[in-house]
């Protein structure tokens, strides 16, 4: 893939979920994907990563991936951005950092791996 294919890639991926298009971004990924987060270790399927997205998506309004930067590299790109939202329950402006490595092949993203401090997820999840 070329960088601007690959930057396109990346731009749909993170747009979906902004708009909450959970759908629009799964199919970002190939079918066999792997997506991991260091805040617990544990990979996740697509599937996986569509329910947990659906969640977050309901729990989180107003989505932003502020301060994109973006890198590209040969098989994939480094995103680092700040992830900003309100949470539905209590209308509490979050913000979450995060790091997210992926790596892409034949249009697909193939493995992603997150990376965010565990305090900021904790705020992200709370419910009423």
């Amino acid at each position: 893939m070329t960088d601007e294919a690959i930057r396109a890639l990346a731009k749909r991926f993170f747009d979906c979920v902004e708009t909450g298009d959970v759908d629009g971004l799964v199919a970002c990924y190939a079918p066999d994907a792997r997506i991991w987060h260091n805040t617990d270790r544990l990979e996740q399927t697509p599937a996986e990563n569509r329910a947990t997205l659906r969640g977050m998506v309901t729990r989180i309004l107003d989505r932003e991936y502020a301060d994109r930067r973006l890198q590209v590299f040969p098989g994939g790109f480094v995103q680092q951005h700040v992830l900003k939202g309100t949470r539905a329950h209590d209308g509490v402006r979050l913000e979450l950092p995060a790091c997210i490595v992926c790596q892409v092949e034949d249009g697909k993203v193939t493995r992603l791996d997150e990376y965010f401090d565990s305090a900021h997820v904790a705020e992200f999840r709370k419910t009423a």
